[in-house]
């Protein structure tokens, strides 16, 4: 697949610069299958889109205050913006700026008693650093660090919790979840309700999810690894929900990823390449609750394979309705098409449980 095929014009004026209030006050596109008008919801109404045994499936990871102010040996200003630990207690990083620091240097935080030692490039603009602080590091980031909004988004944040979920527990990724952004306490009480039952996973968010490609071809694209776990009570409550007929669904494409590398690999846990572009066949979920992605990106491709082509049309009409995209925007309930099916899905009936 060419990448330019997942480009599409994105006006500046369509990127949310603040979350809505309440968070399940985002509007919500409901897919209703191949040559079907889409209905626009909210994400308040979720409970009453989805059915009794299905399953909610939500990625726990939450967001380290990675993005940290430093010193430079020289008197400069800098950044570090920690990404992933490796298991000899190194950091891969991204570094402001770059060509100003080299191995053997240490930076100071701005605050915090923080400092980090400047290690080797391990490319595509990333560095290597080892913190350096009087305790846990978590600690000495919750004085240093700030929240690693992405640099699409101008405006300030007066509140960090709205940049993590309500069930996020592990701090470990350097970005949110964004899908899981909307849920809400009421939401997911009132989903149980329905009998939907919920369920956790955790995928450690990367930035090189959210890179534009970097290829001409899509599936000649590197996608760097990243931690996921799929409990085992999680992946029972999968199987158990399509035996009885009911539907995954999953909540954000790190959901998607880390359920599907769990089915294609075998393995509850470990590091996950899986790219999954148009033709791969899905083996655990059936529908997405996602935001508005970046044009050009692996998420795209992951929306492409799970709907077809006819994201497009989703997309146009997001627009011209005034949906807000990207991380603190608005998001869709997209119906997985059949591999030989491009763009059909469930059409919409009138009992609002049975759409999409």
């Amino acid at each position: 697949m060419r990448t330019d095929e997942l480009d599409y014009d994105l006006p500046a004026s369509a990127i949310a610069q603040v979350p809505v209030e309440p968070r399940d006050a985002a509007r919500l596109l409901v897919d209703g299958g191949a040559g079907v008008a889409p209905a626009h919801r909210h994400v308040r109404d979720l409970p009453d889109l989805l059915r009794e045994g299905d399953l909610l499936v939500v990625n726990d990871t939450r967001v380290l205050p990675a993005r940290v102010p430093v010193v430079r040996p020289t008197g400069g200003g800098g950044e570090v913006l920690l990404l992933e630990e490796r298991d000899d207690g190194w950091w891969e990083v991204l570094c402001r700026p770059a060509r100003k620091l080299r191995a053997g240097d240490v930076v100071e935080a701005e605050a915090g008693g923080l400092s980090f030692l400047v290690g080797e490039d391990v490319g595509d603009g990333r560095k290597l650093v080892r913190p350096r602080c009087d305790g846990p590091l978590l600690a000495a980031l919750e004085v240093a660090g700030e929240m690693p909004l992405p640099p699409y988004i101008t405006e300030v944040l007066d509140d960090a919790e709205r940049y993590q979920t309500v069930f996020s527990e592990r701090p470990a990724s350097a970005a949110a979840p964004t899908a899981g952004l909307h849920l809400t306490p009421e939401v997911l009480e009132r989903l149980e309700r329905r009998g939907v039952r919920a369920a956790h996973v955790e995928l450690v968010v990367g930035l090189d999810t959210f890179r534009p490609l970097s290829t001409d071809v899509v599936e000649d694209h590197v996608i760097h690894t990243e931690r996921y776990s799929v409990p085992g009570a999680t992946w029972e409550a999968v199987e158990a929900t399509r035996a009885a007929g009911g539907r995954v669904v999953a909540v954000g494409t790190t959901s998607v990823r880390a359920l599907e590398s769990r089915a294609a690999r075998g393995e509850p846990e470990g590091r996950t390449d899986l790219f999954i572009t148009p033709g791969f066949e899905f083996a655990a979920v059936d529908l997405l609750l996602t935001n508005f992605h970046m044009p050009r990106t692996s998420l795209l491709a992951l929306v492409q394979a799970f709907v077809g082509p006819r994201w497009r049309d989703l997309y146009a009409t997001a627009l011209d309705e005034g949906y807000r995209f990207l991380s603190f925007g608005d998001a869709m309930l997209l119906a997985r098409s059949a591999p030989d099916d491009q763009g059909a899905a469930p059409a919409a009936t009138d009992d609002p449980g049975e759409h999409p």
